[in-house]
């Protein structure tokens, strides 16, 4: 069979895999998202030993391979809780994920320049509307680029859960391999699939930080400024 023909039988199978491992993905980015926010505070706290814990958290994620986090939680907690492989897969990629969504966004409230906030303190900001207004929407515009990049990098590793037995992109490309004995098509194919994906996923982050930067663009900057000297 040729590869036009085989990439349209197993279609449906792809599309369904390709629904896993965007659900996957999603649930993971969102639970790192909010582990790696309270690990950036931790990092960046005045109390010694919260940055002591965010430091050794970061440490020991980035130290250890994603393959035998997913191991631990999936099949070392089986004496304490038997999971789910779809959770088991999240939890663990959430974990791998929140450390470097952590520095993401330490790194990001770090470049906002101290002289914004104190102006904006000086105005009668609260310190809650200061993070909401200033530090927050200037901490995403610079980290904007490289999340995307993370949530890149996370589709692309969701596909290590296929050795915990899910079925997800790669583990049809897998199964498509031995049923049909033909393993550079179904790995070509799952690649399509991927590679969609991720052009989708970049466009996306480009569309947005195009929107966050438009203040940035010529025309803007001279509008603004035209109308800042009464032209309009």
């Amino acid at each position: 069979m040729d590869f036009v023909s085989l990439f349209a039988e197993y279609a449906p199978l792809f599309l369904e895999a390709t629904w896993v491992t965007l659900s996957l993905t999603a649930v993971s980015l969102v639970l790192a998202m909010v582990a790696g926010a309270v690990v950036a505070w931790m990092a960046m706290s005045a109390v010694r030993p919260l940055r002591w814990l965010a430091t050794a958290y970061i440490g020991l994620v980035r130290g250890t391979p994603l393959i035998t986090q997913i191991f631990i939680i999936y099949f070392g907690l089986a004496y304490v809780v038997t999971l789910p492989a779809f959770w088991a897969g999240a939890l663990a990629l959430a974990f791998h994920n929140s450390a470097y969504i952590a520095e993401i966004i330490r790194s990001g409230f770090q470049a906002v320049p101290k002289g914004l906030t104190e102006a904006a303190r000086s105005l009668g900001m609260s310190r809650l509307k200061t993070l909401k207004r200033v530090q927050a929407p200037l901490a995403l515009r610079t980290t904007l680029p490289v999340l995307g990049n993370q949530y890149i990098i996370a589709v692309k590793d969701s596909s290590l859960v296929a050795f915990i037995g899910m079925t997800e992109l790669f583990r049809t490309s897998q199964n498509m391999a031995a049923s049909t004995y033909q393993p550079l098509t179904s790995y070509v194919v799952v690649a399509i699939y991927y590679l969609a994906i991720v052009l989708v996923l970049t466009l996306l982050v480009n569309r947005l930080e195009s929107r966050l930067s438009k203040h940035r663009r010529p025309e803007v900057q001279a509008k603004a400024k035209a109308k800042s000297e009464g032209v309009f």
